[in-house]
């Protein structure tokens, strides 16, 4: 089974973004050594307990500290964001970084409505155009001739767009990364929806492209591995929190263990947390591995990208190391 890493690069109470930003080399350099397949960064905006708002810019950061781990943007959340500065962004990673950059989309947010306007240069109802754009400023489509667009020389040149992956939820994307020939990547780590619809119309649909000749899925799941099952749920015990203080309008910091003890949901609380709980797999790494070949044999996955929201960062960087151990058996 591939592996591969999201990281929202979370921020724990007690701790600056900056530190955040800082240490995301460890886990990058850490899942290069043990073999992950690609480590993606994600894009939210807004958002008190995730650091991670310029993934282009960590991506220029890591890619120098890392050797052979493909890096990407899980995704970028393109109508924030015009289709040629995208491309020209990722063209300029695949030009100082060839061969080792993926380029994922989104048609989210990836933040509360407000900080959406501000953000937005783009309508998420036109995000095929936007795709569509997209491709044609990166080679793989032209416009026609007469398009007020034909004649833009994207710069630079001679460069190839990286691989293109679409993201989904819901299922909405599914037959539009079938028909463009993209990588579909499916988020169940926070999407209670099934996933096995939308990725049997994502197949459906298919039609190969440059970079895929035949349909490429991965599923992204939420883990949470340690020595012990008791530690594995302590450590995962700060996520219902977090979601809590998202839906009441008081987001904050990833809390701590000790922090979410101290905060009992109510039934109302729990009600509301129950269906994001229930996507995480938590347990031994024995236990891990068999929710995860579950995963795969159930979605038909080619590939498991993990996230891993943690307080303690150490604990985080052994949640993987852990993870890649038990797989490699």
């Amino acid at each position: 089974m591939k592996l591969s890493v999201l990281d929202v690069a979370p921020i724990p109470s007690g701790t600056t973004a900056a530190e955040v930003l800082q240490r995301m080399g460890d886990l990058a350099q850490l899942a290069d050594r043990l073999g992950y397949e690609r480590y993606w960064v994600a894009e939210h905006h807004g958002l008190p307990s995730i650091a991670s708002a310029a993934p282009e810019v960590l991506l220029a950061h890591l890619a120098p500290l890392t050797e052979s781990i493909r890096l990407g943007p899980g995704g970028v959340m393109l109508p924030n964001h015009s289709p040629l500065a995208v491309a020209e962004r990722y063209l300029t990673l695949e030009a100082l970084h060839p061969g080792r950059i993926d380029l994922g989309l989104g048609r989210a947010a990836g933040t509360l409505p407000v900080t959406a306007h501000a953000l937005r240069s783009g309508d998420p109802d036109k995000y095929p155009q936007q795709v569509a754009q997209l491709l044609a400023f990166g080679g793989d489509a032209s416009f026609p001739e007469d398009h007020a667009y034909a004649d833009i020389d994207v710069v630079p040149g001679g460069v190839e767009l990286p691989p293109l992956w679409l993201l989904g939820s819901s299922g909405g994307s599914a037959e539009l990364a079938g028909t463009v020939g993209a990588g579909y990547a499916f988020a169940a780590h926070f999407s209670p929806t099934p996933p096995g619809p939308a990725i049997r119309r994502y197949r459906e649909t298919f039609q190969p492209s440059r970079h895929f000749d035949a349909p490429k899925v991965i599923v992204a799941t939420s883990v949470f591995c340690a020595d012990t099952e008791a530690e594995a749920q302590r450590l995962a015990s700060s996520v219902g929190l977090v979601f809590v203080r998202l839906r009441t309008g008081n987001p904050g910091p990833i809390p701590s263990p000790e922090e979410a003890a101290a905060h009992p949901l109510t039934d109302l609380e729990r009600r509301y947390v129950q269906p994001i709980v229930d996507l995480q797999i938590v347990g031994t790494p024995e236990q891990v591995r068999e929710k995860l070949h579950a995963l795969q044999q159930g979605t038909g996955a080619d590939e498991i990208m993990v996230t891993t929201m943690m307080h303690d960062p150490e604990a985080r960087l052994r949640s993987y190391e852990l993870l890649a151990q038990v797989m490699d058996d």
